[in-house]
């Protein structure tokens, strides 16, 4: 069937002119009826075109429709396919973490693009303006839905998809690499059999033979990865001779480039013919090539993908494969769930990979299967190769399997809590009959009911009414004596910033503390449940030693090291030995840090938020305390920072007061220097008036006067505390435009002398806290 005729008027957004037998079988479930579709098929049939196909239906009834990605790279690589969906007038808009949403433009999208984390953040402010667009979808399409049995990300989509069911009850298209129990998925999704689709093996448009070798496991883990290797070229060196090629999946970005350095002289000392040394054109573009190792390689037909390269060379490397350019290619997982990218030989060097959070951890089988899936080129070869290189050990678990596959189960049960507590927050759930109609709607729930005993189904009512309880008990949840339920301040807090609730109690706790430092804030958040699996590695040990000399912390073991990243990135500083998790640690504490802020705004008072809010700009950017503050200021960076602290600017007002032309002096350009000055500006800079406040008062008299504290640049919200001889007299929180008044009682008491300090302090940004004092004699 071609596609013109099945779907004319967006015939010219599909890349081919025809579809294949598996898209030709579900085209009319997804085109001419309105039931949720679930459709399974081996990587490679044709998936991407279903999904199309939903958008086009749902495009062409004046709807919008959501494209829910696996994988945040995914995102941006359906933003350029797409293009032809906006070249028919259609508009696409990309939603990410890392991008600042446009809430006209997301309301006005057509199609949306999402991953599962951020599709979870809009709909739990569904209720906002800013993300009021989430209710307007039409069809959300779940690709990859087997990312249900993640351990780390099934949880989320699973009751984000539950909960967009029961905002704006969208169609569901939701596809599928192959899968034993998608008759559970459809249950779950309410499809019905007629468009409940199960394409077998025999729909993969060239065969798999898959296997699994085995190396002996050495003691020295670096060695073993050069056993794998050699074990991989072993596997793959037969295919490239024969005009192949040759896709190896490794565990980390850095794996890949330095084993595609290693193949290089290996397959040279093994005389294999690759490489298009000779081809003049294929030279040229490949100077063109931003990675230094990655232009080096790929002449000689080796080459690396993976996130951390730029979009540019990514695309560069994808296009030399597919032309056969580059015969040999080295990449993470990503790649397994993104382009189409296949090989006649697959090998999986790495069956464990080091996670930054979670320490040393199994590839999951649901990637595994993805990356065999990419073995065997359509129209090129009769019969692909995947490959499963590991220990002996695991032989059995691998080979199982391949032969059995994985059925998908919910991961809900691994965080209820957590998520429960996030649907009260967000006032979909009210009494204990929301609690159970919810569970009802989750896969969690189905899964049980097809697999009781693993589940223990009878009891699944009585464990979620233990893990309601349990959120009563520990302050998250009030419940009154008719069973109405509702979150209390603590756990709106938790669902706002995706806490665990044991990181969510730590930060209550110090909240309540009577003094706060920023050693207790660094290690409430080292210390946070969040990073109770990281693990320090014995290389690590000396460098945290290092950096935490003269450092009192409780703390060991992986939470340690998370405290060392953090005064280290405070530093500028951080050892070599601590850089490949470092990024990945930082941005997480990042956001804990954030959430400590206004935990301490909220249970404490504006100064302890103010000192979180400085550590936060310190970690973030790498500066000096006295250099934070300049991070307020938009067009200072962290150089700048540093640069004009040392030269004595170490506040927005010092930078105003230094103007324009002290700050070119600096070496800013005329244009930043201006910008700089005119953010600095919006900044609030209060300034205390004491008026007619007395120098004296007589023994056993009182009088009452009024302070001013005025501001004659940007508002912001402050907090004001007024203490005499360090007792506090009073403290309050305002938002400060141009001036507010402050009652102060002068007392003659027993002291000879009182010492009024006025102190005001900004819990939301940065800057150091303006503080003075009057001394006030007893006569």
């Amino acid at each position: 069937m071609k596609v013109v005729e099945a779907i004319p008027e967006f015939a010219d957004a599909f890349g081919f002119d025809e579809f294949n037998q598996m898209q030709r079988e579900a085209l009319p479930a997804i085109l001419e009826t309105d039931h949720n579709v679930v459709a399974s098929a081996p990587t490679a049939s044709g998936k991407t075109a279903l999904a199309e196909l939903a958008i086009c239906r749902t495009l062409r009834d004046e709807g919008t429709a959501l494209f829910i990605a696996p994988l945040r790279a995914l995102t941006t690589e359906k933003e350029s396919e797409w293009e032809r969906f906006e070249e028919l007038g259609y508009s696409v808009y990309v939603v990410t973490g890392e991008r600042d949403l446009n809430p006209r433009r997301a309301a006005r999208a057509d199609i949306l693009v999402m991953t599962p984390e951020k599709t979870d953040s809009a709909t739990r402010k569904h209720d906002s303006a800013r993300y009021s667009f989430i209710t307007d979808v039409d069809c959300v399409v779940i690709d990859e839905v087997h990312l249900l049995d993640s351990e780390t990300r099934g949880g989320v989509l699973e009751v984000t998809v539950s909960r967009m069911r029961r905002i704006c009850d969208p169609r569901i298209v939701a596809l599928s690499a192959t899968m034993p129990n998608i008759d559970d998925v459809a249950a779950w999704l309410d499809a019905p059999d007629e468009t409940t689709f199960e394409f077998g093996d025999d729909y993969r448009p060239v065969d798999l033979h898959a296997g699994v070798k085995t190396y002996t496991h050495g003691e020295n883990s670096f060695a073993d990865k050069y056993r794998r290797l050699y074990r991989a070229f072993d596997l793959a060196e037969p295919h490239i001779r024969d005009d192949g090629q040759a896709l190896v999946f490794v565990s980390s970005r850095q794996d890949a480039v330095r084993a595609a350095g290693k193949a290089r002289d290996e397959l040279a000392k093994r005389d294999v013919p690759i490489g298009a040394r000779g081809d003049y054109d294929f030279h040229n573009e490949a100077k063109e090539l931003g990675n230094d190792s990655l232009r080096k390689g790929v002449l000689d037909g080796v080459g690396f993908h993976h996130a951390g390269l730029s979009r540019e060379d990514r695309e560069a490397v994808e296009e030399w494969f597919k032309e056969g350019k580059i015969q040999l290619l080295f990449s993470t997982s990503t790649l397994a769930w993104g382009v189409n990218l296949p090989a006649r030989c697959v090998v999986i060097r790495d069956t464990k990979h080091h996670d930054p959070l979670e320490g040393e951890v199994d590839i999951s089988p649901l990637d595994i299967l993805q990356m065999l899936g990419r073995a065997g080129r359509p129209g090129y070869d009769d019969v692909g190769y995947g490959w499963v290189v590991c220990d002996h050990a695991d032989q059995n678990k691998y080979r199982r399997l391949l032969r059995e596959g994985k059925e998908i189960e919910s991961r809900l049960a691994e965080d209820l809590d957590s998520h429960l507590n996030a649907e009260i927050a967000m006032g979909t759930i009210r009494d204990l009959d929301d609690v159970l109609s919810w569970l009802e709607t989750t896969f969690y729930y189905r899964r049980a009911q097809s697999n009781p005993s693993a589940y223990d189904f009878e009891d699944l009512r009585s464990r979620v009414r233990d893990v309601l309880d349990r959120l009563v008990s520990r302050g998250f949840v009030e419940m009154n004596d008719d069973l109405a339920i509702d979150a209390t301040q603590l756990g709106r807090l938790t669902s706002k910033y995706y806490l665990r609730l044991g990181t969510a109690t730590r930060f209550a706790e110090v909240a309540n503390r009577d003094r706060i430092t920023a050693d207790d804030i660094l290690e409430a958040v080292a210390g946070a449940a969040d990073f109770r699996q990281v693990s320090a590695r014995q290389s690590e040990v000396d460098a945290i030693d290092s950096v935490l000399t003269g450092v009192s912390t409780s703390l060991d073991g992986g939470p340690q090291k998370v405290l060392a990243i953090l005064h280290a990135g405070m530093a500028n500083s951080t050892p070599s030995e601590l850089r490949s998790d470092a990024w990945v640690i930082r941005q997480n504490a990042l956001r804990l840090l954030s959430a400590l802020r206004e935990f301490l705004d909220t249970f404490a008072d504006a100064r302890a938020a103010n000192l979180a809010r400085r550590v936060e700009a310190r970690v973030d950017h790498g500066v000096s305390g006295e250099a934070a503050a300049l991070t307020a200021v938009d067009g200072i960076g962290p150089r700048r920072a540093r640069k004009l602290a040392t030269g004595g600017l170490a506040s927005p007002t010092d930078v105003v007061d230094a103007g324009v032309k002290e700050l070119t002096r600096a070496g800013l350009s005329q244009g930043v220097a201006e910008r700089v000055v005119k953010s600095a500006k919006d900044l609030p800079a209060p300034e205390i008036d004491w008026g007619a406040f007395p120098d004296s008062v007589a023994r056993g008299e009182s009088d009452m006067h009024e302070i001013w504290v005025t501001n004659t640049a940007g508002g912001g919200k402050v907090g004001i505390r007024v203490t005499v001889n360090g007792v506090e007299m009073s403290d309050k929180e305002c938002y400060l435009t141009d001036e507010v008044a402050v009652p102060v009682g002068v007392f003659g008491a027993t002291d000879d002398e009182l010492e009024f300090a006025v102190e005001v302090t900004f819990p939301d940004l940065p800057l150091l806290p303006v503080r003075e004092t009057r001394t006030v004699q007893v006569e």
